[in-house]
């Protein structure tokens, strides 16, 4: 972490350290003076690396003045760790998940249900490898919790369809799914609406420490509200037996 007496901006600290040799830098700014540099760089000194950093900011920056607040650094194994432990997380949740929706209802509710939540969960991670941001714990953590939006937003559904497969005795599984999803559109929209609300001033106001977590929330309430509504049910269908004839009591 660096300080600066005089506000830099992150771009033009990128293209200091990218000059001087340092490549794949992942830069934060967590005001306008203190700044958040990571790079790739192996050095069993880390305090030294931080100071080769400081030393090439400070000697195009001469009017300012750079100092270190704080240095730390991840070697390969514990960040192969934290990747491993990540993706269990994620398969774990999904897994147990499945479990549920089986129980609760039936099998190909609950294969619909984690293609959804899957598709989400790639969705966010996708979006940050394309903008190259840091997929960080925060950003692990984000996605779990909206895994679990997701989820609650399907199974609201889900019930609609269950209850409406008892009532409508002589009516097409096709027919049943597109009216409970009509259903239930106002609700599902005026929830996910609700929600970003709640999120985009973290979003704008939260500053950059907390940008990858309100970003990474607000993809997945976009995903996972369309995910739920044409994905998990799409998903049942392909799956139920017989989904297309008419349900007879």
């Amino acid at each position: 972490m660096l300080n600066f007496k005089e506000p830099v901006s992150s771009e033009k600290l990128k293209t200091i350290l990218e000059n001087k040799g340092w490549q794949g830098l992942a830069i934060r700014e967590f005001s306008k003076t203190e700044i958040l540099v990571r790079v790739q760089d192996f050095s069993n000194d880390a305090r030294g690396l931080a100071e080769s950093i400081r030393a090439a900011a400070q000697e195009r920056l001469e009017n300012n003045v750079v100092t270190i607040l704080s240095t730390d650094s991840i070697g390969s194994g514990i960040g192969k760790a934290l990747r491993t432990q990540s993706t269990k997380a994620i398969v774990i949740g999904l897994l147990l998940m499945l479990l549920y929706i089986a129980i609760r209802f039936q099998f190909a509710f609950a294969v619909g249900a984690v293609i959804a939540l899957l598709h989400d969960a790639i969705a966010v991670l996708a979006v940050f490898l394309f903008f190259n941001r840091e997929i960080s714990i925060d950003v692990i953590g984000a996605i779990l919790a909206m895994l679990g939006y997701s989820i609650n937003d399907t199974i609201v559904i889900f019930s609609r369809i269950r209850e409406n497969m008892r009532i409508m005795k002589n009516v097409s599984l096709y027919d049943i799914v597109n009216m409970s999803i009509n259903q239930t559109l106002r609700r599902t929209i005026l929830t996910s609406l609700a929600t970003a609300l709640t999120v985009t001033p973290l979003f704008i106001f939260g500053g950059e420490a907390l940008r990858d977590l309100s970003l990474s929330l607000l993809i997945g309430i976009v995903v996972g509200t369309y995910s739920s509504i044409y994905i998990a049910s799409a998903g049942m269908l392909l799956l139920y037996k017989d989904s297309k004839k008419k349900i007879v009591s």
